[in-house]
């Protein structure tokens, strides 16, 4: 029977090596407990040596009851001139109480003497006697043998000798990194079966960074070998170019591997927890990760979107839905009519009888296209194009005039104006408003003269707003695209505007965005 995939976690510690990214300690604490209801086997809390801020981790994940995961903490062996007994780094692994110690030694013979500046001999004593006072401790201990693909292809006798001491001196798993990363698929494999050989009834365990784009290749290849203990990080973040991603590593394992999983494991929330995961850290979610990336089920050329509306396989390695992403449709200048009817039965909309209707919105949309418009990210603009090819459209305020100011002294901060006259069923309303900047302040204006006669406008507010320079050839006479995302209550939609005036482009993209809502809230009282 095929083993069971232990899955051990380092987006604490590992990935919050990764170029700008800063976990705080709540952070940490937020993340931990999102893994631990996920089912993960093991969670890295960080390295205790080496900042107070990893120690306050520990010191509160002390009164947490951690349901599914076991708490590692991680460190180094001792120090080439300090007894383990009075090696600060050692003593802190033990003050951070967790059931689990992963600690790292040299296995590659070059870092060896040019890292610790040592004999290959002492280093061996630095690996025992780190170990041995661990397990004596009563601590479970995974041993990380750093470098070990780079120290095995120079020299595999003491890489192997280093793997023997650590088993000797007690390590429950020995974990095989390749912690530059560049190390191919099938030279791991190679590798692992020679260890194998070795090492016949040891647990192994593989860390694979991703400088050579290979890590979850070389990680999924370990586990297709039986290597069962697979580490890695959330989204793939980490030092340089990043660790294996155990979004990719779980989905596949789950879904297409002979193994066993976790029964707490769930998978259905892979997307959700990933995307937690880059609001945690800050960072834009990468949309083109597969499996949990929005555009790992998206579909844009009118071929594939015509197929994937007969059955969903034709392009589409797995359902998204079972790890919790959807399809979707994407709208462009290569949408066909297949597109345009999917995207419309995406927003409720029945234009399967109209054919010249939506001839007429695809001649429509590669023209805005040709002009700079694009709706792959605006489905509001992009349902607002529809109602008016259909005759649907309603113009809930008319505008009689804008202007905006923007004034500047030498030594003060800018200051913005919009004064906005707008009429609503034959009222007229007048008014003005400040903003942090000339499209703020015009936002402000706008809503402030509309919300009397739309309520819902003050539950609505801004997620991102983003400007494209279209043509940078043209220098300030260029196009640009300007595209905002809201949101009210538990909806969100995307506008686009495009104008040589930055102004005017905002205008469009302002409006449809309220436009959009107050659609949506007259379908809704209907």
């Amino acid at each position: 029977m095929p083993g069971r995939l232990v899955l051990y976690d380092t987006t604490l510690r590992d990935g919050s090596q990764s170029e700008g990214i800063l976990f705080s300690a709540e952070d940490k604490i937020k993340i931990a407990k999102r893994l631990d209801d996920f089912g993960m086997d093991y969670i890295e809390g960080g390295w205790p040596g080496s900042n107070p801020k990893d120690m306050q981790f520990f010191t509160r994940a002390m009164d947490i009851e951690w349901k599914h995961a076991k708490l590692a903490a991680f460190g180094s062996t001792r120090r080439v001139k300090a007894k383990v007994t009075e090696d600060e780094n050692i003593q802190l692994l033990l003050a951070a109480k967790t059931p689990v110690v992963t600690i790292f030694g040299k296995t590659w013979d070059l870092h060896v003497t040019e890292g610790l500046r040592t004999t290959l001999e002492i280093n061996l004593e630095l690996i025992r006697d780190s170990i041995a006072y661990l397990k004596d401790n009563g601590k479970e201990v995974i041993y990380d043998a750093e470098h070990f693909f780079d120290g095995y292809r120079d020299n595999p006798d003491y890489a192997i000798l280093t793997l023997q001491i650590a088993e000797a001196a007690g390590a429950d798993c020995l974990v095989l990194c390749d912690t530059n990363g560049g190390t191919l698929p099938w030279r791991v494999k190679e590798v692992i079966e020679n260890i194998q050989k070795l090492f016949p009834e040891t647990k192994l365990g593989i860390h694979a960074h991703n400088d050579g784009d290979v890590a979850v290749a070389n990680s999924l290849i370990a586990l297709e070998q039986g290597v069962m203990h697979i580490q890695g990080t959330f989204n793939g973040y980490g030092e340089r170019c990043g660790n294996a991603n155990l979004c990719s590593i779980i989905a596949n394992a789950a879904l297409k591997m002979p193994v066993q999983v976790n029964k707490n494991l769930k998978v259905q929330e892979l997307t959700l927890l990933s995307r937690y995961i880059s609001e945690m850290a800050n960072m834009p979610h990468r949309e083109e990760m597969p499996f949990v990336g929005n555009s790992a089920f998206a579909h844009k050329g009118g071929i594939h979107v015509s197929a994937v509306r007969r059955n969903r396989r034709t392009y589409e390695h797995i359902d998204p839905t079972v790890i919790g992403n959807k399809q979707r449709v994407l709208i462009s200048d290569q949408s066909g009519q297949s597109n345009i009817l999917q995207k419309a039965e995406e927003l409720g909309l029945d234009l399967s009888s109209s054919q010249e209707v939506v001839k007429g919105i695809v001649d429509k949309l590669k023209e805005m296209e040709n002009l700079g418009y694009q709706y792959e990210g605006a489905d509001g603009s992009f349902e607002i194009l529809i109602h008016k090819s259909t005759g649907q459209y309603r113009n809930y305020f008319e505008l009689e005039s804008a202007r905006v100011i923007v004034d500047k002294h030498e030594e003060s901060s800018i200051y913005s104006e919009a004064v906005v006259k707008v009429k609503v069923n034959g009222t007229v309303e007048h008014t003005a408003a400040e903003g942090h900047g000339p499209v703020d302040a015009l936002d402000c204006a706008l809503r402030k003269a509309l919300e009397h006669f739309y309520p819902a406008l003050k539950d609505m507010y801004l997620i991102d707003y983003k400007v494209r320079v279209l043509d940078s050839t043209e220098g300030t006479a260029a196009k640009v695209r300007v595209y905002i995302e809201s949101q009210a209550g538990d909806m969100t939609w995307g506008t686009v505007g495009v104008s040589e005036n930055i102004i005017e482009a905002s205008w469009q993209a302002l409006v449809d965005r309220i436009t959009w809502l107050l659609m949506k809230k007259e379908v809704n009282k209907n």
